[in-house]
């Protein structure tokens, strides 16, 4: 007991307190950060991933905007009622060429990390325009305005460009084509093979079954990709990391 007792002699000393919290951060960012410098890339590539499509871009623009992320995280975590709830635990690679990723921990509604493919398009139209129509227990509010906004795509070529100057690698090409491919991937109508050569497994359909490219169109694409890139019945996690 009297060894326990010492903790008495920091609590009464402030000086001594801090001088040993001070020791506890300092070995503790140590053993985290360290590391760090001997890794070559601290991702670990995972085969499947590439940048969004100009629409998906767009749309996740206008998840953040509309606040989204306040209600829904992306990101499972590695615990079993999670993985048996949601999918596959995230990996890091998956948010790598977001700014800014949209993990956390705070859930209104369900994760979304795993949405993409699980319902179909008319179901996330009907959601979004009245939420309690397939949700009854929902308290989230209507989005249908979104029908209603024609989607801004003058300057996506610009937005494509910002992003490669942060790290992601959009190619001349893809930058070229952005401008075609934010409508074309819309459009099933269209000459839309370029766009899934240029981004392979992207969703191309009229989202919302209106002529005009919508801000609608835009964010069920980006839904609509959201965990399906990586194929995880063959993925094998790199044990050296």
């Amino acid at each position: 007991m009297a060894l326990i007792d010492k903790h008495v002699i920091l609590e009464k000393s402030p000086t001594l307190l801090l001088a040993f919290s001070l020791s506890v951060v300092t070995i503790g960012g140590i053993v985290e950060i360290a590391p760090l410098f001997w890794l070559e890339n601290t991702i670990e590539e995972v085969e499947g991933m590439r940048p969004y499509s100009p629409l998906e871009l767009a749309g996740r623009d206008i998840y953040i905007r509309e606040g989204c992320y306040v209600c829904h995280s992306q990101m499972i975590r590695p615990m079993r009622d999670e993985v048996e709830r949601y999918g596959h635990y995230s990996l890091a690679a998956e948010s790598m060429y977001d700014h800014p990723f949209q993990w956390g921990s705070k859930r209104t509604g369900p994760d979304l990390a795993r949405v993409g493919g699980r319902y179909s398009d008319d179901w996330h139209l009907a959601h979004l325009i009245d939420p309690q129509s397939v949700v009854p227990e929902s308290i989230m509010p209507s989005y249908a305005f979104l029908m209603e906004a024609e989607l801004e795509t003058d300057y996506i070529d610009d937005l494509l460009r910002t992003h490669r100057r942060v790290g992601v690698p959009y190619t001349d090409e893809q930058i070229a084509s952005a401008s075609a491919d934010i409508r074309v991937q819309a459009d099933p109508l269209g000459d839309w093979d370029g766009v899934v050569d240029r981004y392979p497994g992207a969703v191309v359909a009229n989202f919302d079954g209106q002529d005009a490219l919508t801000e609608m169109d835009a964010l069920i694409a980006y839904m609509q990709m959201l965990g399906t890139l990586v194929d995880f019945s063959t993925f094998v996690p790199d044990a050296s990391r």
